[in-house]
């Protein structure tokens, strides 16, 4: 990541695509429903956490670690998909 406004751009698109797949997944499949939501508030509070860290970050270390947060959070995410569109119920 170049700078904090790239990274920021960075966790907007990731935060889109897990919304807009859970969305995806309400719509053709009521029964995961709840997971689904259980994900976007969890993504949520994720994107919050980690602009405010953005925010408060001073040094290059801070940053860093922010960005290294970010990739961990987003290989998670993509688990949680993945696992919620091949559990048929």
């Amino acid at each position: 990541m170049a700078n904090k406004r790239t990274l920021k751009r960075n966790i907007n698109a990731m935060i889109v695509d897990v919304i807009d797949e859970c969305i995806y997944i309400q719509d053709t499949q009521p029964s995961k429903e709840d997971a689904s939501e259980s994900l976007i508030n969890e993504v949520i509070q994720t994107y919050n956490d980690l602009l405010s860290k953005i925010n408060k970050a001073k040094g290059k270390g801070e940053f860093v670690a922010i960005v290294q947060s970010f990739e961990e959070k987003s290989d998670q995410f993509i688990d949680k998909l993945n696992a919620l569109n091949q559990n048929e119920s």
